[in-house]
């Protein structure tokens, strides 16, 4: 018996052993999770990691991409090591997906534009806005927590020294965002820093404090906040504000794309390929989209004229955009209850079309008004575990000018099948690694989303021709964005002459144009992601049904393409491709 006993303890001794000398790969993708969530913790938060809740990296300086450089090289040697013979389809995806984070990462190195840590449209200094409004991802509900996110507020402070450090730098490199877009901001570091310590947006979670925190610690927490939002934060918010407003704004570019920066060009190759997980070229890009403009422009003069509008198609444009009937609501909450009855409209569709629903819950809500004037619509994700729903913001700066022309695709695109189906269904699917659970390709994710907005007549919806013509509106942005994106940064457009571009070819209205050109002027290559990302999926369904014939099922289809989460566009078409040979046989 005793003999057995030490054998059976030797047995285990040298498996644990044979287990910390070679390391599965499920292991190294777990490793390979937590390092890159220590790497990013407001993502993390984001993404319902709790344990990262207290930390804020400063990710313009130089220590923190040393960081990143010694994160890449560690996990290329793990990555090496690897024979994927051995690995499963869903493990495959798993090693070309952290394959490709890590190449793309080591190219984004190689570029400074950590010089310019600061614009309109988002970025930490917005972020920590949002976590602070105690409405998003941020928890409030103990002690705890509210000393978690004092520690990152404290931190924030010194991410504010920071960025001004870099932006100095980029002064005397040349290496600078345009000036419309600094001027962009100074008004939004005021807004921040204006009224007492207790109407603050980084004091509002504690005006709600949970009867669970104890009457002394709140009282301490109370005071912890006033101190640090008076004597840290809101003195590097005014200095902020003077500083890009007096030196840094005159020091800014009058050009609007990146490709007049030193090394310019390089950088939007790069970041081209980092939005549309693809190799094609700038100029690709560009041609495809005014073939897609010129293709949708001929779908819309299909609807001019079967409204009986007489004019030309510009007119048209500006027949919708000031058509008053398209502009009913009196009050915001109308704006969220018309999209509470497109939800109610699809509802009995939805199955039709999708075997796989997620089950976390969902709300449509207001944008916050801090960011209000300058966001654009989107969705939040929700928290794996349910606490937390996923929202889709609809920023209503003035509800009288509110045009819900193209509410029933936006509603499509931003909730429900689109971003919700798609993000939820990801991070409720226990089959994938956490890095694949809490992750983001644009062109996937954002290619989805568009995708979605064609299934409006199967769904319900586009009964309207002006509804329909929303669709087709939004279609058509995001083609115009392949053509001012790539004019911008790569054939030195101006802002102004992208913003014509938009007006001649839409029927948004010029201040949410303007808005737009300044966003991808902002964040370059991100607006390509949409339609290229569009394309593919409906490239790959065109595929299945035509080998498939009357094989083929649209729930299957969408099953393939949703199950596994977001992915480089080159590995969605395998996945599919393996699907469709399988089904052939």
């Amino acid at each position: 018996m005793r003999i057995l006993l030490f054998c059976l303890i030797l047995i285990v001794m040298s498996s644990c052993k044979k287990s910390e000398e070679t390391p599965t790969f499920d292991m190294l993708c777990e490793a390979y999770f937590k390092d890159k969530s220590a790497l990013n913790p407001l993502e993390a938060t984001l993404y319902g990691q709790m344990e990262y809740n207290d930390l804020l990296e400063i990710e313009m300086t130089d220590s923190y991409r040393a960081k990143q450089a010694e994160f890449y090289s560690k996990y290329d040697k793990a990555l090496a090591k690897v024979d994927t013979t051995a690995l499963d389809d869903e493990q495959k995806l798993s090693y070309g997906i952290m394959a490709w984070e890590l190449e793309t990462g080591r190219e984004m190195l190689r570029h400074n534009r950590n010089l310019m840590p600061i614009h309109q449209f988002d970025g930490t200094h917005l972020t920590m806005g949002m976590l602070a409004s105690g409405e998003g991802a941020q928890p409030f509900k103990t002690e705890k927590d509210y000393r978690n996110f004092l520690k990152r507020l404290e931190r924030f402070a010194v991410w504010m020294d920071s960025a001004e450090a870099y932006m100095r730098k980029g002064m005397e490199k040349g290496i600078v965002i345009p000036r419309a877009l600094a001027l962009r901001v100074v008004p939004q570091f005021r807004d921040m820093a204006n009224g007492s310590v207790e109407d603050n947006i980084f004091y509002s979670a504690v005006r709600n404090m949970p009867a669970g925190v104890s009457a002394q610690a709140k009282s301490e927490l109370e005071k912890s906040y006033a101190a640090v939002i008076a004597d840290r934060i809101v003195p590097r918010f005014k200095r902020m504000a003077d500083f890009i407003e007096k030196e840094y704004a005159p020091a800014c570019r009058e050009t609007s794309g990146i490709g007049s920066l030193p090394g310019g060009d390089a950088l939007y190759r790069t970041l081209v390929k980092q939005w549309t997980t693809t190799d094609l070229a700038p100029d690709e890009i560009h041609e495809l989209g005014l073939r897609e403009v010129a293709r949708l422009r001929n779908e819309m003069e299909g609807v001019k004229k079967q409204v009986g509008f007489k004019g030309t198609i510009k007119e048209f444009f500006d027949h919708v955009r000031a058509r008053r009937e398209l502009m009913p609501f009196t009050e915001p909450g109308q704006v969220i209850r018309n999209f509470e009855k497109i939800h109610d409209r699809i509802r009995p569709n939805v199955d039709k079309l999708f075997s796989l629903q997620p089950k976390t819950p969902f709300e449509v809500r207001r944008t916050e008004a801090f960011r209000e004037k300058t966001a654009s619509a989107e969705y939040m994700q929700g928290s794996p575990d349910g606490s937390r729903p996923g929202i889709f913001y609809v920023p209503i700066p003035d509800v009288t000018k509110y045009n819900y022309y193209a509410d029933e695709d936006l509603f499509l695109h931003e909730a429900i099948p689109g971003h919700h189906f798609q993000v939820s269904l990801q991070q409720e699917n226990e089959k994938l690694p956490d890095f694949r659970k809490f992750n983001w390709f644009g062109a996937y994710g954002e290619g989805w989303a568009l995708y979605t907005e064609s299934l409006g007549h199967e769904l319900g919806l586009y009964r309207d021709p002006y509804q329909y013509f929303g669709m087709l509106g939004s279609e058509m942005h995001r083609a115009i964005r392949l053509v001012v994106d790539t004019g911008l940064h790569s054939k030195n457009w101006t802002r102004e002459q992208a913003i014509q571009y938009s007006l001649d070819n839409e029927a948004e209205s010029e201040a949410s144009i303007i808005a737009e050109i300044e966003r991808y002027m902002a964040i370059p290559g991100q607006a390509l992601s949409y339609k290229i990302g569009q394309l593919k999926i409906i490239e790959l369904r065109k595929r299945a049904e035509t080998r498939l014939g009357n094989r083929f099922d649209i729930r299957a289809f969408h099953a393939q393409v949703l199950e596994s989460g977001v992915m480089p566009l080159a590995l969605l078409e395998k996945k599919v491709d393996r699907w469709i040979a399988a089904k052939s046989k």
